[in-house]
């Protein structure tokens, strides 16, 4: 998730939420930011180990009780990009092999590294859509 996201926000803008039970702008980019810290793990877990087992997290209890609105959401930002340029030497050079290696989750269902790539591209790209409801939520409540 790139600072354009939430470049020139204001403080007010970050933390507004649409209704009660939806994410503010802060809350989006620090979720976003745990998730690319576990999919960070599944990935390489899929990359180094035979068929590891993967794990999940509970996302609205991760909100609810790790204090999401006391984090800095610019050291999310600073945290989520050293993630990505982690994994850059890594997917520079992945053989077709690699690509289809696989890990499973508990329930038994099971997805090759290229899949679970994939899944973690769509996730941003569905919060990055999300921020922008945020936004516009917030330009009408001000109208």
């Amino acid at each position: 998730m790139g600072r354009d996201a939430v470049e020139g926000l204001s403080e007010e803008e970050l933390r507004f939420r649409p209704t009660p039970n939806k994410w503010s702008i802060h809350q989006i980019v620090i979720h976003v930011t745990d998730d690319e810290i576990l999919s960070t793990h599944r990935l390489r877990k899929v990359l180094a180990e035979e068929e590891p087992l993967l794990l999940s997290f509970d996302q609205e209890a991760w909100t609810d009780n790790l204090g999401y609105e006391r984090l800095d959401c610019e050291q999310h930002l600073l945290l989520f990009q050293m993630l990505r340029a982690s994994m850059l030497p890594l997917l520079e050079n992945l053989t077709p092999e690699q690509l289809e290696r696989v890990g499973q989750y508990p329930d038994g269902v099971r997805y090759t590294f290229k899949e679970l790539l994939e899944l973690r591209v769509q996730h941003v790209r569905d919060h990055l859509a999300q921020i922008e409801r945020v936004r516009q939520a917030y330009r009408e409540d001000r109208v």
